[in-house]
């Protein structure tokens, strides 16, 4: 009597992840390398966060009517009965840490993060269920130059990723408290007088996040929001100086922005600034960089009332900007000729990489064509390890762009041989 073995099925990766490799990771790579250089020349401190927090630290923060806590939250129940969350963004986490942990005593405090983020959404270009983003924010600060330094930081870091061409930065303001408020109420007056020709969503908004009809995409709402109240027309004193002063820093800085009266927050504890980076390269998805001021976020939280502005990026974005990277080429390739001269292969190339050195060692397949397999591969220079009557003998093969301090190594290396 046959036995056939039951064919095992390989699991598949989750709808909306995504594995990187290759050039895609090099080029992830080097948009954290470039936003970990930058965040350093701005004396930003790094901070590293839980990948999940109780439930109510987002849906308090974020409002429980908010498409991503009624939508898009990975929740659930741990072994305790606790609700749990898998972290949709970074700045609500912060916000509690800076409560909780006693952070009020460094402010104004500059802090950088990055990391995986999660939210269960409709996968498309540069958008999925697990993604990343780098995060910046100042706190304890009120002052319209902390906006500033946040906004030429950003732009410092697209332009040094080299993507600055095409992307515009939009600006705006959504006032104070007292000026929000007054838009606000503005808002649902206009919009209640059309309310039933507006699209389901937008209705839905109406009373609880008007704002959010303004940046509607709905070619229903297109016709209303074009003539809607502007927040300009009831902006304070207080709120306008405030944004002059933001302008102004940016002209002074030498950074371009464009005014853009539809782009808002529709979150209650949002104030003063708000800015996005756009670009016409990735499609639908055409922010790569966006934030504003959350004056109110902390008494949402149950915190004292704090000033705070920032801004977060999703790094694939940034990545798919940036294009493939290929991956860098090593500075030495040792190559051992004759397996008898393995542990010297091994020496040597660990020596090189504890000098500073790139190094890859090839001492495998057939030994006549180890060479040749190095010169392939590509390399500042090549070490090869041989023996010469009887003798170890070593060679070395340097390009032309080699170094004067690697060629020098080098030639110490082949001497203690």
């Amino acid at each position: 009597m046959s036995t056939q073995t039951p064919s095992i099925q390989t699991p598949q990766a989750i709808r909306g992840t995504q594995d990187i490799f290759g050039p895609d990771a090099e080029a992830f790579a080097f948009v954290v390398e470039t936003f970990e250089r930058v965040r350093r020349l701005y004396r930003f401190r790094r901070v590293e966060m839980p990948v999940f927090e109780k439930t109510a630290v987002f849906s308090r923060s974020l409002g429980e009517t908010t498409d991503v806590v009624s939508k898009e939250m990975y929740s659930f129940e741990d072994r305790g009965g606790e609700s749990l969350t898998l972290r949709p963004e970074f700045t609500a986490g912060i916000a509690r840490a800076f409560i909780t942990d006693g952070w009020q005593q460094y402010a104004p405090l500059k802090i950088a993060t990055h990391g995986p983020l999660f939210r269960y959404e409709r996968p498309q270009k540069g958008r999925y269920r697990q993604f990343h983003q780098i995060d910046a924010e100042i706190i304890g600060a009120a002052e319209p130059q902390v906006d500033v330094e946040l906004l030429v930081m950003a732009d410092q870091l697209l332009k040094e990723l080299g993507i600055a061409d095409g992307v515009t930065l939009q600006l705006n303001t959504l006032g104070d408290g007292a000026s929000r408020e007054a838009w606000r109420t503005a808002l649902i007056d206009y919009f209640r007088a059309v309310k039933g020709d507006l699209s389901e969503d937008s209705q839905d908004r109406l009373e609880r996040n008007p704002l959010r009809i303004l940046d509607s995409k709905d070619p229903r709402d297109k016709p209303f929001t074009a003539d809607a109240p502007k927040i300009d027309d009831f902006l304070s004193d207080e709120a306008q100086d405030f944004f002059a002063k933001v302008t102004g820093g940016l002209d002074a800085a030498g950074v371009a922005w464009t005014r853009a009266p539809a782009l808002v927050r529709g979150l209650d504890y949002y104030r003063h600034t708000a800015f996005e980076f756009v670009t016409d390269r990735l499609g639908a998805q055409g922010t790569v960089l966006g934030g504003g001021r959350y004056d109110g976020l902390m008494e949402a939280l149950g915190g004292a009332a704090t000033p705070a502005v920032g801004w977060a990026a999703g790094i694939e974005r940034l990545a798919m900007l940036v294009g493939e990277k290929g991956e860098a080429k090593a500075d030495v390739i040792v190559v051992v000729e004759d397996d008898a001269l393995l542990t010297s292969g091994i020496a040597q190339v660990s020596h090189l990489r504890r000098s500073g050195v790139s190094a890859e060692l090839v001492a495998s397949g057939s030994a006549r064509k180890r060479f040749d397999k190095a010169v392939k591969m590509g390399a500042q220079a090549i070490l090869a390890l041989a023996m010469r009557d009887g003798q170890a003998a070593a060679r070395v093969r340097a390009e032309d762009s080699a170094s004067a301090d690697l060629r020098e190594l080098l030639d110490k290396q082949v001497a203690q041989l």
